[in-house]
This record gives structure tokens, C-alpha cells and sequence, in this order.
């Protein structure tokens, strides 16, 4: 790789790193690439980056977009967004899946998390699974008056007959 491509890809991490609120390092030695393929899938899915960087320019990204702390050695694959339990979410789902998935560590809100934060944001509901609960919150007295209209309407015909 040039330096000019260096140089290039460097100030697109930097970017998309200061830009977003989670990013989760994982370990994916001895992954096929038609699993890596379908981590990519699941990332897209939710819109979230995947990304296998060099660790010297990942650590770069990072340390401009102003996240720093963690150790980044051996073979790592970057998955990020601007939502902190979408990332959280696609990286557990596919280590409970692939065995030699590793989550290593991350940054949620620009800082330093483990693998049992990103695990615990992993367990929360989504941003889909919130509004649905909400809707039903708010069918829930609709709901419940108009099965109480149909009660009275029954007892009101049984006591016609």
C-alpha cells in the first residue's frame, strides 16, 4: 500500500470513526471468507461498517478521532455505527454463532468498554423493538375499552333475551 493510499484510507477511518458512537474490536482467525461474508450481511442489515483494518492504521483512526486505550494486536475486525446497540447487537449475534468469533473489546460513546458492556448493550432492545413497545403501550387503553364495550354490548343482549 503507497503512502497516498495510506494516507487516504487513514483520513476515511478518522472520519468515520470521530462520527460514529460504537465501535467493537473482535478476533476472526480462522474465519472463512463465506463467514465473513455473512457477519458483512448482518452488518448491512442493520447498517453497521465492518471493516478488517491494519492494526497501525486502526490505532491511528482511533487515536485522532480521540478513542484510545485499548491494545490492538493479532488479527481484528472492526464493527461500527452510530448506533451503540445495533454494533453490540451484530457482534454478539455473530460470536454466539461462530466459535472463533472473539469480541476483545470496543468504544461506546467514545469510551473504553469490554466484552461485558458490549455484551449488556447487546441484550437491549432496538431502536424497532422500542417503538413497537411503545405502540403497544398506547394501544393498550384503546385496546382495553373496546373489549369493555363488547362485554357490556354482551351483557346488555343477554339480559334482553
Amino acid at each position: 500500500m503507497t503512502k497516498a493510499k495510506k494516507a487516504e484510507v487513514l483520513s476515511q477511518l478518522k472520519e468515520a470513526f470521530a462520527n460514529t458512537t460504537a465501535v467493537v474490536i473482535c478476533d476472526y482467525k480462522g474465519l472463512s471468507v463465506g463467514e465473513l461474508e455473512e457477519l458483512r450481511k448482518a452488518a448491512k442489515a442493520k447498517e453497521v461498517s465492518v471493516q478488517v483494518i491494519k492494526n497501525t492504521l486502526a490505532k491511528l483512526a482511533l487515536e485522532e478521532a480521540g478513542m484510545s486505550g485499548v491494545e490492538i494486536k493479532d488479527t481484528n475486525i472492526f464493527v461500527w455505527s452510530d448506533d451503540v446497540i445495533s454494533a453490540a447487537k451484530v457482534a454478539s449475534d455473530f460470536a454466539k454463532k461462530n466459535d472463533k468469533f472473539v469480541i476483545k473489546a470496543g468504544y461506546l460513546d467514545k469510551e473504553v468498554a469490554d466484552i461485558a458492556k458490549i455484551e449488556a448493550f447487546a441484550k437491549l432492545p432496538g431502536r424497532e423493538e422500542l417503538l413497537g413497545m411503545l405502540a403497544a403501550t398506547w394501544m393498550a387503553p384503546i385496546t382495553n375499552f373496546t373489549i369493555g364495550l363488547d362485554a357490556l354490548r354482551k351483557k346488555k343482549e343477554e339480559e334482553g333475551e
